[in-house]
Order: C-alpha cells, then sequence, then structure tokens
C-alpha cells in the first residue's frame, strides 16, 4: 500500500529517476519547453521549481545548491540570468502543464512543460489585452468567463503551432 507516499517513483530505482529528472530539468532550462509523459511531467515541476526559487536569489550558497541538483554549468547559468529576471515577481508557479493527448504506441498520457513567462501566445492575450481596453469585471465570475475564453483560444492556437512544428519536423525526416 502507498499510504502518505508523497514521491511518484516513475517506475524507476532511485538512481534512474534522479537521473531522469536532472535531464529533464536541463533541457527543460535549455529550451524553454518540452514534451513528455504527464507522470513525468508532474514529477518535474516538483523537482524544479524549489530551484527555480533558489535562483531568485543569486548567492554562492543558492548557486552550489542548484549544481548539486542540476550538475550542469550552463543550466545553472541559465536559471541565474535568463529565467530568474523573467520571474522575479512571481511568487510561485513558474511552469506550465498543457496536456496533448495520447501517445499512439503504448497511450500514454502526454503533455507539454513549459515556463509561464516565456510563452508568447498565453502572455500576449490575457495580461496585456485586459490592461489596454481598461474595463474590469466587477464580479468574480465575469473574470473566469472572460479569462477562460481567453484561455481557450490561446490554447488551440498554441496547439496549432504545436502541431505544425512537429509536421515540419516529421516532414523532413521523410524527404
Amino acid at each position: 500500500m502507498r499510504h502518505g507516499k508523497k514521491v511518484n517513483h516513475l517506475g524507476r530505482k532511485k538512481g534512474h529517476r534522479k537521473a531522469l529528472l536532472r535531464n529533464l530539468s536541463i533541457a527543460l532550462v535549455e529550451h524553454k519547453r518540452i514534451k513528455t509523459t504527464l507522470a513525468k511531467a508532474k514529477a518535474l515541476r516538483v523537482y524544479l521549481e524549489p530551484l527555480i526559487t533558489k535562483g531568485k536569489t543569486n548567492s554562492t550558497h543558492n548557486r552550489r545548491v542548484v549544481f548539486s541538483y542540476l550538475g550542469n554549468k550552463g543550466a545553472v547559468a541559465e536559471i541565474f540570468s535568463t529565467v530568474s529576471e523573467a520571474v522575479a515577481d512571481r511568487p510561485g508557479g513558474y511552469l506550465r502543464i498543457i496536456k496533448t493527448g495520447f501517445r499512439m504506441s503504448d497511450s500514454a498520457e502526454m503533455a507539454i512543460i513549459e515556463f509561464v513567462d516565456f510563452n508568447s501566445v498565453y502572455t500576449s492575450g490575457t495580461a496585456k489585452g485586459e490592461a489596454s481596453t481598461g474595463k474590469k469585471k466587477r464580479t468574480r465570475r465575469g473574470k473566469k468567463a472572460a479569462g477562460a475564453v481567453g484561455a481557450i483560444a490561446a490554447k488551440e492556437s498554441f496547439t496549432e503551432e504545436v502541431k505544425k512544428t512537429s509536421d515540419k519536423s516529421t516532414g523532413s525526416e521523410e524527404e
């Protein structure tokens, strides 16, 4: 029984799981968006968000702690420079997980995990668009409805963008 166990073991032993999360973290920091299974994305969010919080205060101790988790100087430098500047005013929730469907081979649930502040599709439509119109809904329900419509439109355009990039990558392999 798994009562009270909070860690998703991902079907791996400790060393393999540590290496997996380390490599996924490095890839996400370098590329700002990766596609993986939903279980791995959720485990990666728990693993990486505290490191990004440490990256907000640039000290030797925090750099060493983040390096002990990642083991890659380039990724550590990226967290303490580019990523920390983008998330400086955000109190948490630096990563977004978007479900993309099921993998054809084994029907594993797939997801895209990305940094919240590095996606222009989501950030351009919501915060800047509402601020420019100057109209604010007074009711809580109105905010949810307006935000939901914008989020759905942004998600549709984002999935189209992902499909286009995947079509380009598969098309170049066939030629």
